[in-house]
């Protein structure tokens, strides 16, 4: 399991490469939930998501044999641009697998970063199955997304920079998709402050973590298409996600597509940050009610900003 020591260590190895994102508060929010809430803005992040911290932390912890054969992953697109992205600055050779589905935005940013992309299959699922075979004919290293300890350490990474910058935060609330990211924070952050409280949220379009909470163990649900597309997908049968989230997450919460289409307008007009349907989940749970939220001091974290422009139009029309 990822401790709080390899969580530390990430922070320290990845620092050259990584922005120390902005944590700002809202006034617009604080003043509609009555609580002191602020924005850790990762959607400012190199690559325009979280991703990278994981990413980098995954490939700069291989070993040389594993350098020279090179790393694969699977993505819904901000995973595969933080693994490419960290393929250039390691120089190593990455192939990245993606949805036939993915959002063009993201796509395009994949092939301006030179790794050798294959578009694979109509879901998250189909592309990492499609990208764990390939890893095993081509003898490379398949990079998780989630299911890594170094992804998970490498995420962990963005609660000390929240907790350095604000001590006095007791509620984190983070997007969940396949638990790297939440259950990399949550676990740090409560080494750090035990008293913290992490809520995750994630759309009912696709409810993975949610429902293996719910289980008390990984189990397959309807994935739909979502706003949230980059936490679109099932979760890998043994991934360490599940286990690190049922002893560091509080609880996740579930969001309707119209509640995370309006909070990226809320955000957009209030805050005048434009980040995706997958970062945006947060504040739909805040807005909804859905976290209990009165009088602390809340941290969303805003996970990534790359919107294909005819998403955005749909959304803001």
């Amino acid at each position: 399991m990822v401790t709080l020591l390899d969580v530390v260590a990430a922070a320290r190895r990845i620092a050259p490469y990584v922005q120390r994102t902005p944590l700002e508060r809202s006034a617009h929010l604080s003043d509609a939930v009555r609580a002191d809430v602020w924005l850790k803005l990762e959607c400012f992040q190199t690559t325009g998501s979280f991703k990278l911290r994981g990413a980098l932390n995954a490939l700069l912890s291989l070993d040389d044999a594993a350098r020279r054969r090179g790393v694969i992953t699977a993505s819904a697109g901000n995973h595969g641009l933080g693994v490419a992205t960290a393929a250039n600055l390691t120089g190593l050779p990455a192939v990245v697998v993606v949805p036939e589905t993915a959002s063009p935005a993201k796509v395009d940013l994949l092939r301006q970063t030179g790794c050798e992309l294959i578009l694979h299959g109509p879901d998250y699922d189909a592309a990492e199955a499609h990208a764990i075979a390939l890893a095993e004919t081509r003898d490379v290293t398949f990079v998780s997304a989630y299911d890594h300890p170094a992804v998970v350490a490498g995420g962990g990474t963005i609660a000390l920079e929240i907790l350095e910058t604000l001590p006095e935060a007791d509620l984190l609330i983070v997007p969940a998709g396949g638990g790297g990211l939440i259950s990399g924070v949550a676990l740090a952050a409560k080494a750090v402050k035990p008293e913290i409280e992490v809520y995750g949220a994630q759309s009912v379009a696709s409810p993975a973590l949610h429902a293996a909470l719910a289980a008390g163990r990984q189990v397959a649900v309807p994935v739909l298409a979502s706003l949230a597309d980059g936490l679109s997908g099932n979760i890998a049968p043994d991934s360490i996600t599940v286990e690190l989230a049922k002893r560091y997450v509080d609880q996740i919460v579930l969001v309707e597509e119209s509640e995370i289409a309006a909070a990226m307008r809320a955000i957009l007009e209030h805050e005048h940050v434009l980040v995706e349907g997958s970062a945006a989940v947060t504040a739909a749970a805040l807005r909804t009610g859905r976290v209990p939220v009165a009088g602390r001091h809340v941290v969303l974290v805003l996970t990534g900003r790359n919107v294909a422009p005819s998403v955005l139009r749909a959304t803001l029309s």
